[in-house]
């Protein structure tokens, strides 16, 4: 069993959601990467999205944007990414780690180099942003040869006639991205989420997890009484903006807060969430 089956099923069996949990590598320094890291899973956060700079993040609203070209900006690279997640697993040899990016940083040495080179840095998934699902030829034979989760997004557009092409070849869990748009500036009314997270769990065995906007415990908690997972990003990328070298505790404290709200999201009644 994958390392992300391992931790869904150990949420589920619980009776409670996943935390996943989003930042951007290299984000405010590479040396900054790791305790950054480590403050996430020490909060509670059961797995973990590494996002690889990109200079058209064409998802991202201006926080992610923003970390990404700071990391940019200090020279980050692939060798970089890769050699943070081969020292995360040392650390933490039972977290996912999960890589989320665009098709150019992970093709450019190909598919089979960056399949191999993340196997061999421990990484358990990866999120292609922008290589849809119908040109899955270009990356996902490698990964999955690798032993890498392919995680596919779907989206508030995804209708009935697309999901089985989305969903073909998928596996560790299925990102819903509840908004129309991009990251950390709106989030979806609770009833949208809950038909979406009903209709794709009629549809699929693969967990389902919850992201885009969602910021506060009691957001958090609400989508985590429906659905397999909830992700978190922009507003932990906000902290790191806001604290730098020294964000690791702040981090840390604000996932406490979300693993908190989402291990008793479903002992509690449900608090209405607007857009």
């Amino acid at each position: 069993m994958s390392r992300l089956a391992a931790t869904f099923a150990r949420t589920a069996a619980a009776g409670r959601a996943a935390l996943v949990a989003f930042v951007t590598a290299g984000d405010p320094t590479t040396e900054a990467t790791g305790p950054i890291l480590d403050a996430l899973v020490a909060g509670g956060a059961d797995a973990i999205e590494l996002g690889m700079p990109f200079t058209d993040p064409m998802a991202d609203g201006p926080a992610i944007q923003a970390a990404n070209i700071r990391s940019l900006a200090q020279g980050t690279r692939t060798a970089d990414i890769l050699a943070a997640a081969t020292a995360f697993r040392t650390r933490h040899p039972d977290v996912p780690l999960v890589l989320m990016g665009y098709g150019n940083p992970m093709l450019r040495r190909g598919a089979d180099w960056f399949a191999q080179a993340a196997a061999a840095a421990g990484v358990d998934g990866v999120i292609c942003v922008d290589v849809p699902p119908e040109e899955d030829d270009a990356l996902g034979p490698q990964l999955r040869a690798a032993g890498i989760d392919l995680i596919r997004l779907a989206t508030p557009t995804t209708d009935a006639a697309r999901l089985p092409t989305v969903l073909d070849g998928a596996s560790g869990f299925l990102y819903y991205v509840s908004v129309a748009g991009i990251t950390g500036l709106q989030q979806a009314q609770q009833s949208s989420i809950e038909e979406a997270v009903a209709r794709l769990k009629a549809q699929t065995d693969i967990p389902i997890a919850v992201g885009f906007g969602i910021r506060t415990p009691e957001q958090a908690a609400n989508v985590a009484r429906v659905a397999d997972g909830v992700v978190v990003g922009s507003a932990i990328v906000e902290l790191v903006a806001q604290h730098g070298a020294a964000a690791a505790e702040p981090v840390r404290a604000y996932i406490k807060s979300l693993a908190d709200a989402v291990a008793s999201a479903r002992k509690v009644a449900p608090m209405e969430i607007g857009a």
